[in-house]
């Protein structure tokens, strides 16, 4: 028998499933602004420091592609709750983590967690959201990882000076169980009276639909490969090994400048803060003037130059960066969303087209946190030359996309 959709209320889904993603995306960002303490308590090297963000990308190179599958498969609802309990579970064994290692372990088992979010979670918006209100609800789930990274580098240090590092890490797992808990009881599926059930059918139809889909993609996966597409893709690579770095160093510099930790955890975060407002900004944009290239391109040009900032200044020209960067810089993200789609050139690869997306994020966050171990081997300048020239490389980059094959909608 076919589901009889019955839609939620839009503003509780999408305020609900955004809590649960700050909630997941809090257990990334709760180690860089106190990583020189991690470093100390678990006698970690900077490089070795550096995995605990590293590691937690890893998840989403190898999981991106394959989470859509499971979510058709099991349910996208059930997905985002198995996110909870993944995520739960790895803040757990970092609770009783005894070593670097096991910390390392346990960053791992949470990237899991967010890749399962990240996928699950905008699935989920537009099955129990009425289509007429996908904009509104979808431009609120986009806030969740921004929202998160903030709150993530302005608590941390609050709770970590004041409970300790075990009461810390209890916190975030009792702050992700909690909102799992009413992401559980009030989102209703449409089959089932908590958890989807998805019948042997729609098993046998989604196996069937991905075998058609691979054998239909074949003769035409190399339109993937199109110069649009890769000059996006390459552009969003280093978009977010320059987003990754300061977020994840620039804490540990402005501690170095004799910044507490919290006020450090503030200044790295706040162009994410003020992205509350710049991003769908920059998406009503880009629907009145259908300037896709143009805002692309203007919102990368300021990325390099903050990122040197903040890796590299600590006085008042750190607050005008940050500003700058939340303003313009942060309208990159729903630029890509938007521009990317527009270049692919064959509608049938989108699913595939969205996986090599989710995956370039991946790894572009993974390379930064990879790199600027050796780079700061050489000081913070050479940290701040690094964000620089990779972020003056994307904008290059996306300067040669060719606008007669961009396909507005």
């Amino acid at each position: 028998m076919k589901e009889k959709p019955t839609y939620q209320n839009y503003i509780a889904v999408s305020v609900i499933l955004t809590l649960v993603g700050i909630a997941i995306a809090l257990g990334q960002f709760k180690i860089p602004s106190i990583m020189p303490a991690i470093m100390e308590r678990f006698h970690m090297d900077l490089g070795a420091a550096s995995m605990l963000m590293s590691v937690f990308t890893l998840a989403g190179i190898f999981l991106s592609l394959p989470t859509g599958f499971l979510a058709r498969r099991f349910g996208c609802k059930n997905m985002v709750m198995l996110a909870v309990v993944i995520m739960a579970l790895g803040t757990m064994v970092g609770l009783f983590a005894t070593s670097g290692s096991m910390l390392i372990v346990s960053r791992a088992i949470e990237g899991v967690a967010l890749v399962f979010c990240s996928v699950s979670a905008p699935l989920v918006v537009r099955k129990y959201v009425r289509p007429d209100k996908l904009g509104f609800a979808s431009g609120v789930w986009s806030l969740w990882f921004s929202l998160g990274s903030f709150f993530g580098g302005v608590l941390t240090p609050i709770l970590y000076e004041r409970i300790g590092f075990q009461g810390t890490w209890l916190a975030f797992a009792g702050i992700v169980v909690a909102l799992g808990l009413v992401l559980f009881f009030f989102l209703k599926p449409f089959s089932g009276r908590f958890f989807e059930k998805v019948s042997a059918a729609v098993e046998e139809k989604v196996d069937a639909e991905a075998e058609a889909l691979v054998e239909e993609a074949k003769p035409v996966m190399r339109s993937l490969f199109s110069r649009n597409v890769v000059l996006v893709l390459l552009g969003f690579l280093s978009f977010n090994i320059v987003l990754i770095s300061f977020l994840s160093f620039s804490p540990t510099f402005l501690q170095g400048e004799g910044m507490s930790p919290t006020l450090a955890g503030f200044a790295s975060t706040l162009p994410m803060l003020i992205a509350i407002i710049s991003s769908p900004l920059f998406g009503v944009i880009a629907d009145k003037t259908k300037r896709y290239k143009l805002l692309m391109v203007l919102s990368m040009a300021v990325l390099g130059p903050c990122g040197f900032v903040l890796l590299t200044n600590s006085g008042p020209l750190l607050w005008v960066a940050a500003c700058l960067l939340g303003v313009i810089g942060l309208g990159a993200p729903p630029m890509y969303l938007i521009l990317y789609p527009a270049v692919v050139p064959d509608k049938r690869l989108m699913p595939v087209a969205m996986g090599l997306l989710v995956m370039t994020q991946s790894l572009g966050q993974f390379l930064g946190t990879l790199a600027m171990p050796t780079v700061l081997e050489f000081g913070w300048t050479a940290a701040g030359l690094f964000a620089l020239i990779v972020g003056i490389a994307g904008t290059v980059l996306l300067g040669f996309i060719k606008t007669d094959r961009i396909q507005h909608t």
